[in-house]
Parts: C-alpha cells; structure tokens; sequence
C-alpha cells in the first residue's frame, strides 16, 4: 500500500471517528425523552394534622421525562412520575409531582461523552387517594432544582444518574376545615435511559 492510500485511508478514518465523536454530545436543535427508575426520600418533619404528627415514608416509583435544547447549552425539560403511595401515621395518600426545568449543559457541543447538567424550574404536585376518612391534601406549586450527568452509549442512547429537589408543602383540611400542613421536601434520586433525536 502507497503512502497516499496509508494516508487518505487514515483521513477517512479520523474524520469519521471525529463526526461520531461531535454526534454524541448535546447540541442546539436536539430532541430527548427519557425513562427511568427513582427513590424519593421526603424529609423527617413533616408536620401535624389537627396535632397529631405526621410520618410519611420514603417511596420509589418510574421517572420519565422530554426535553428540547434551544442552544448547545440551554434547554428545558418537563419530567414526572408515576402516581407514589406514600404511607403516613393512620393511612396513605399518593403523590405525583411534574417539574418544568430550565437545564444547563456545560459541555453541549463539545465531543465529550459525559454530559453533566443543571436544572432549575417549577414543581407542581398533585396528591390524591387520601386514605384517611375526609382528610384533604391541597396540591403544591414550588421551586424545584436538580444536577445530574448523562454518558454516551451510541449517538443516540445515553445513560444517566441524577438528583432533585423540590420544596413541597400541602395544607391539609379535615372535613374541609383547615388542620395543619404537610412539608416533604423530596429529595429524588434516580437512573434513566435516554433517546436523544
């Protein structure tokens, strides 16, 4: 083999080694959806009904999300989970949350496999089946913020892990008098596949 095939051979393999590399990162334009699995550790005072203290359990349940990025950098995502039963003292509610997040990708662009991120945004949170006879939880509408890093399987399959938080208070009534609040403050941690179009 000639000098000018060694050398265009290796030109062709570069520059196809370099597409490949610039096609996993995040970048202006891209599409996701995400699926996954995560923990939510909700915090140890969670307040009173009518003077009795409240114990909420932590629970765990399926995460999913879809986001867009408006820039390399810059995107928003929307991300919730299925309906989680939360035991408490004397019975249950469930409990399912829908962030709008405003995300930061500080390597989109580049042709970094990793892809860490940062999130700010809104939280609001629907709870409903409440067990306990004519106890009503109010929904919950707050700041939310979360940090997490994807890494590059394919161009177009990722692997993640990340954290939230959100700062979640429900007022409750009792026979639609009010009796107290519950604070959760939920700390989620979870890992997800995603599909990046």
């Amino acid at each position: 083999m000639n000098a000018t095939r060694v050398i265009s051979a290796t030109a062709i393999v570069a520059a196809s080694l370099v597409a490949a590399q610039s096609a996993v990162a995040y970048q202006s334009g891209d599409i996701y959806v995400r699926g996954g699995y995560a923990k939510s550790d909700v915090s140890d005072d969670n307040g009173q009904i009518a003077g009795q203290d409240i114990n909420v359990q932590d629970e765990q349940g399926i995460t999913y999300g879809a986001g867009y990025l408006f820039t390399d950098h810059l995107g928003v995502e929307l991300t919730g989970s299925e309906a989680v039963e939360h035991d408490m003292t004397g019975g249950s509610f469930e409990r399912t949350p829908i962030n709008l997040m405003a995300n930061y990708f500080p390597l989109g662009g580049t042709d970094s496999r990793v892809q860490p991120y940062a999130g700010i945004g809104v939280n609001h949170t629907y709870f409903s089946n409440e067990s306990v006879a004519n106890v009503d939880l109010d929904h919950s509408t707050s700041f939310t913020g979360q940090l997490g890093v994807d890494f590059a399987l394919t161009d177009n399959l990722m692997i993640g892990s990340y954290a939230q938080y959100a700062d979640v208070e429900s007022d409750v009534s009792v026979n639609g008098q009010g009796a107290g609040s519950l604070e959760l403050d939920p700390l989620t941690v979870g890992g997800n596949l995603t599909l990046r179009f």
